[in-house]
């Protein structure tokens, strides 16, 4: 039986086992999937070497980059993202080779497209991690200027204790791409002036356990087009298996 699995730490809130049990399941696969939950993926390599059954892995917070120096090659869209959600495994003559790729990119692309109107031409980025790397390489390549915002003050990236309503007002679009708000930490939320959003406004959290987060809603109740990103799981996820079957 072959196996593939979800890299991260920690993973109580992930539904990526539940999805591909369903897959494997409804098409005959005769594979399995597994949570690994790792705090570091220093030993990475001599964890997949021991497991020949092992054939390929997401990877999610927060290894995204740690993950890199530890591949062999990545895709051009990895390489021009700077991270990875996808390792394909091979095991040949010439030993172990791991190759990592993105989808996270083509998932929120075609998960956020639909909901995009001329009046959503900038963009709040929240979080600096890897998830938000293809965040800002999809709203790039879709006309939408990103800014990133972090907890504190960095080189290309606002803190939120900086954010004025004002600053708002000019972004239609916000994307959560933090883990604040993920399950079991269901009443936290951004930190944003939420009384300066909009119907012009689409939130959209990369966050979807629980369902609706605090920012959704929040952004709901001022009248904005919310949408979490169980849709991008899947997409992203469909995705993965073309890397790790093809």
């Amino acid at each position: 039986m072959k196996r593939y699995g979800l890299l991260g730490y920690p993973l109580g809130h992930s539904f990526s086992a539940r999805f591909f049990a369903e897959k494997f399941r409804r098409e005959g696969i005769d594979a399995e999937y597994v949570n690994f939950e790792m705090p570091s993926v220093e030993g990475l390599r001599t964890f997949i070497a021991a497991d020949p059954a092992l054939c390929g892995l997401n990877v999610t917070i927060p290894h995204k980059q740690a993950v890199i120096p530890r591949l062999d090659a990545l895709t051009d869209e990895a390489q021009a993202i700077g991270a990875v959600n996808v390792i394909a495994i091979s095991r040949g003559e010439t030993g172990l080779r791991l190759v990592g790729a993105n989808t996270d990119a083509v998932g929120f692309r075609r998960s956020i497209e639909p909901l995009l109107r001329p009046c959503h031409r900038r963009a709040l980025v929240l979080g600096t991690g890897g998830a938000s790397r293809a965040v800002v390489y999809v709203l790039r390549r879709l006309g939408i200027e990103p800014c990133l915002v972090s907890r504190t003050e960095r080189p290309g990236a606002v803190a939120y204790a900086s954010l004025t309503p004002d600053d708002v007002r000019a972004h239609h679009v916000i994307v959560n791409c933090s883990p604040v708000g993920m399950y079991p930490h269901t009443d936290e939320c951004p930190a944003l002036p939420y009384d300066a959003l909009t119907e012009d406004h689409l939130l959209y959290d990369l966050v979807y356990n629980p369902e609706e987060t605090l920012f959704m809603r929040r952004g709901r109740e001022r009248g904005a087009t919310v949408k979490n990103g169980l849709e991008m799981l899947h997409l992203q996820a469909l995705a993965a298996w073309d890397v790790w079957t093809r």
